[in-house]
């Protein structure tokens, strides 16, 4: 029975708990929560000598065989030490399934389950956290100390160096999504591989800028409620060559700035005051936009807009749907959420 916060996850994941047979990874962050769920998955499997064989299961699994999860979660391997399950929760990998194979105790296996963002009350989160031998791992947009933490990572394990300037632009220009600031890294890492060191110059020539990418237009139009010129802008935007995930990670990006504008001012402060407080700033451009944003766009609004961005991002990356498709049904159900 274990809930572990956002910013707990590294560490719960670093030294896995024996007695924790089942585990849940959600939020608005859905790389995150994919790359938290195998992170688990390798971690628990590495708990065995040898290490435990990892299986992946979705919904598609369980089409033909409904209690496939069930039995490879009960099987005991021929040569010893346990199954490890990797599930992507879905139609039939769901809250009901699941509660029958973790409520009656430990499991002879392990079960990783990725899901979406989960509300306090709903079922596959309550499951997950009230099960003695159980964990559900919370996974939100990166703040600004998780993607310091990531840059450095990523350039260290490269056997890289990075000037501070050229850190900083980089950390102002990734998004909320692990995964596509994980690819953009990755991307600068290869670019400056013979170098061994990278400069502000290098961040500017290869990472993803909304504001340069002039994805602003597509972004501010749907926080407007602009269904028709959000759609032409895409338009354009693809035409020229710009990549659909990419204006799905300018929506996300956007969206978690007006959320935390939001909190700032449920607690209190003024919408002057909240947008100052941002890190990286708004730039200038974008801050009389935000402004009128923010009035339409109640923290219930922003709560379902951020749920359906994180799903956008996981389906454009893993069901093999034509990412433009997914971006363009994103921003005409986010131009009718505003109020």
């Amino acid at each position: 029975m274990v809930a572990v916060k956002s910013h707990e996850a590294v560490s719960f994941l670093k030294s896995p708990n024996q007695s924790i047979s089942a585990i849940l990874t959600y939020g608005t962050d859905a790389g995150l929560a994919s790359e938290r769920a195998r992170s688990a998955a390798q971690s628990w499997a590495a708990m065995d000598d040898p290490p435990s064989e990892i299986i992946r299961l979705g919904d598609a699994d369980l089409e033909s065989d409904p209690d496939r999860l069930s039995v490879e979660l009960m099987t005991v391997p021929m040569f010893g030490g346990r199954k490890v399950i990797l599930a992507t929760a879905g139609r039939r990998i769901n809250a009901k399934l699941l509660k029958e194979l973790i409520s009656g105790g430990p499991l002879p296996g392990v079960l990783v389950v990725e899901a979406g963002n989960l509300k306090p009350t709903d079922t596959l989160r309550s499951v997950f956290e009230k099960a003695k031998h159980a964990a559900a791992i919370a996974c939100f947009p990166d703040e600004g100390r998780d993607l310091s933490a990531l840059v450095d990572d990523e350039v260290k394990n490269a056997n890289l160096t990075i000037s501070p300037e050229a850190r900083e632009l980089l950390i102002a220009q990734l998004g909320a999504d692990r995964a596509l600031s994980r690819g953009e890294i990755g991307k600068l890492i290869l670019y400056c591989a013979e170098r061994k060191r990278i400069e502000y110059a290098d961040v500017e020539a290869i990472v993803s800028d909304a504001s340069e990418l002039n994805l602003d237009r597509i972004v501010n139009a749907a926080a407007a409620g602009q269904a028709g010129i959000a759609v032409r802008e895409l338009t354009r935007a693809l035409t020229g060559g710009e990549n659909a995930q990419m204006v799905i990670l300018a929506l996300q990006r956007h969206f978690m700035r007006l959320h935390r504008i939001q909190a700032e001012m449920d607690r209190g402060r003024s919408a002057a005051d909240a947008m100052k407080a941002l890190r990286p700033p708004l730039h200038f451009k974008q801050k009389k936009a935000v402004s009128a944003q923010i009035r339409r766009w109640p923290m219930a609004a922003l709560t379902v807009a951020q749920r359906e961005i994180s799903q956008a991002a996981r389906n454009a990356r893993s069901t093999g749907a034509r990412d433009d498709l997914i971006a363009e049904s994103l921003l005409l159900f986010l131009a009718r959420l505003v109020r």
